[in-house]
């Protein structure tokens, strides 16, 4: 789309900031206000509208992207929730290698880790196996996951939902939404087996192949916009 507008504002009602081009409201696919919950996050969206050049480019505006995913999609929330807890049995720091040996060390140190935030945090041990069959959380675990997921604002579940689907792991994205893990470490827990790998491979003389560097870059900005979204959200 080329760009149609010359000024980017933001105007204050009873629902938040209204994000304005040319004095009209932006408008979502289905057709609500673009509206931030806080003056900080329409500021932000306001400077990712302002940096397109003569086409707008959605992939620069991460954003406006959440925004309008938090806008939009939360009248599917019940049905996201379920697809989103999905991934409790499914989820990747509760499969263990066997080997090798040092392999199998890291998925017990950094996984176990987060396995056990999940136990400390909802008080129910998840089960975790080194064996390919799939796992069945007990019932207690769904329920207060559930029920967590259910108390969170539009714009957490939001990033969670993005999270959760973007990294193969609720509990960790749970702990992101906490603000218990960091972008970073987020990154080093969805990457573990790959940056094992890249260590015998020398990647770090040679580099990766540009498919998986590629990936790797798209995954920490995804992590970092997730998170400074949040931030925004919570700015006074």
């Amino acid at each position: 789309m080329k760009k149609f507008y010359s000024l980017v504002s933001s105007t204050k009602n009873d629902e938040g900031y209204v994000i304005q081009l040319d004095g009209k409201p932006v408008q979502t696919p289905l057709k609500q206000d673009l509206v931030a919950p806080s003056q900080a996050l329409a500021d932000a969206i306001i400077a990712e509208w302002s940096a397109q050049g003569e086409t707008i480019n959605p992939d620069t505006m991460p954003l406006t992207q959440t925004l309008i995913t938090a806008i939009d999609k939360i009248r599917d929330r019940e049905a996201i929730t379920v697809g989103v807890m999905k991934y409790l049995d499914t989820d990747l720091v509760c499969y263990w290698a066997k080997k090798p040996p040092e392999l199998a060390a890291k998925h017990k140190e950094v996984y176990g880790r987060w396995a056990k935030w999940f136990d400390e945090h909802f008080e129910v041990p998840l089960y975790t196996t080194k064996k390919i069959e799939a796992l069945k959380q007990d019932e207690e675990a769904h329920k207060r996951a559930w029920n967590y997921i259910e108390a969170l604002d539009d714009y957490y579940f939001t990033v969670l939902h993005i999270l959760t689907s973007l990294t193969g792991s609720i509990i960790v994205s749970l702990a992101f939404c906490e603000g218990d893990i960091t972008p970073e470490e987020t990154f080093e827990v969805v990457k573990l087996d790959e940056l094992f790998k890249s260590e015998i491979y020398n990647e770090d003389v040679h580099g990766a192949a540009p498919q998986e560097e590629a990936e790797r870059e798209h995954l920490k900005k995804e992590l970092a916009a997730a998170q400074q979204f949040l931030d925004l959200v919570n700015a006074e």
